[in-house]
């Protein structure tokens, strides 16, 4: 019997850009917030179940407009002994991701170019989505919060 093979391609309204930062979530945030002139606010935790049975926290902020959603999400769980659990595994090395999502968000390039502005960030960079191997875990596990 002839095996088929079922290829799907998603089409995505989203960009990730990863931010290396030693300050604290609420800071970055704000400072975010004064530099775009958005409105990024705490919301619950992410929470997000991994393999092997392992449920982690996530911290987030989002500022949602009409055609267009802002989300900063604090790249490590908030347990500490969990710190391998990255929510983009494939860039650990950043702290914080930024989601830009919908009709209205900002180009790439020029908001990159903003949050350099920012005297906390160390490192900014647009993240591929075809280079995560885990995206559509992590955009469509269940949640309610992405």
């Amino acid at each position: 019997m002839k095996k088929k093979k079922l290829t799907i391609d998603y089409s995505y309204d989203f960009e990730l850009i990863g931010i290396t930062s030693a300050a604290k979530g609420y800071k970055l945030a704000w400072e975010i917030n004064q530099l775009l002139g958005v409105r990024l606010l705490r919301k619950d935790d992410l929470i997000i179940h991994h393999k092997a049975k392992l449920k982690c926290h996530y911290t987030y902020f989002s500022s949602e407009r009409a055609a267009s959603q802002l989300k900063l999400f604090k790249n490590k769980p908030n347990d500490s002994k969990n710190l391998k659990a990255c929510l983009v595994s494939e860039y650990s090395h950043y702290d914080f991701i930024l989601m830009t999502q919908g009709e209205d968000h900002w180009p790439n390039p020029a908001l990159q170019e903003q949050l350099r502005k920012i005297p906390s960030v160390e490192m900014i960079a647009f993240i591929p989505l075809d280079a995560l191997k885990e995206r559509i875990t992590l955009f469509f596990n269940g949640t309610n919060h992405i």
